[in-house]
């Protein structure tokens, strides 16, 4: 995945056939962006995200720090967020789909507020992967009652 991303920017042909570290490396990237929506990108974001990663994928510290880095580095090289969320639309299922909604959510939440620009950013991905408003709000729900907020 990384080398396709690699190849994506550099203009190089793709062959969007996923691999098995698609879903890690997009679900990251879009993570990384909700971080950045606010422009204000925290340590404490940071470490949510990594902490979501170990936990939703089962990855080890050094794979999510893996990850996040080069999530960072694509976050650098590119303002479209229209390759990560067709990879997801297009090779998961809607059940996979909701629960990165939930993730980014989580990272939305990490410093227990929630933006105009954050909120803007997550309903505008669910609209690009195909998640309706109602299981937007369910994965919301969760997120807030896990991290004992209400709206």
């Amino acid at each position: 995945m990384i080398a396709k991303l690699k190849a994506l920017f550099s203009g190089e042909e793709i062959s969007l056939e996923p691999s098995g570290d698609d879903k890690l490396i997009a679900t990251a990237a879009l993570l990384i962006e909700a971080a950045f929506s606010d422009e204000e990108y925290s340590e404490e974001e940071r470490t949510t995200i990594a902490d979501v990663l170990k936990r939703h994928f089962s990855v080890s510290d050094k794979e999510a720090e893996d990850l996040i880095q080069e999530a960072e580095k694509l976050h650098a090289n590119s303002d479209q967020i229209l390759y990560f969320t067709r990879s997801i639309k297009e090779h998961f299922p809607i059940e996979e789909r909701v629960h990165i909604v939930e993730m980014l959510w989580e990272i939305a939440y990490a410093d227990g507020e929630l933006c105009v620009y954050e909120a803007n950013l997550v309903r505008r991905i669910c609209g690009l992967i195909y998640v309706d408003d109602v299981e937007s709000g369910k994965a919301k729900k969760r997120v807030l009652a896990a991290k004992g907020l209400s709206e």
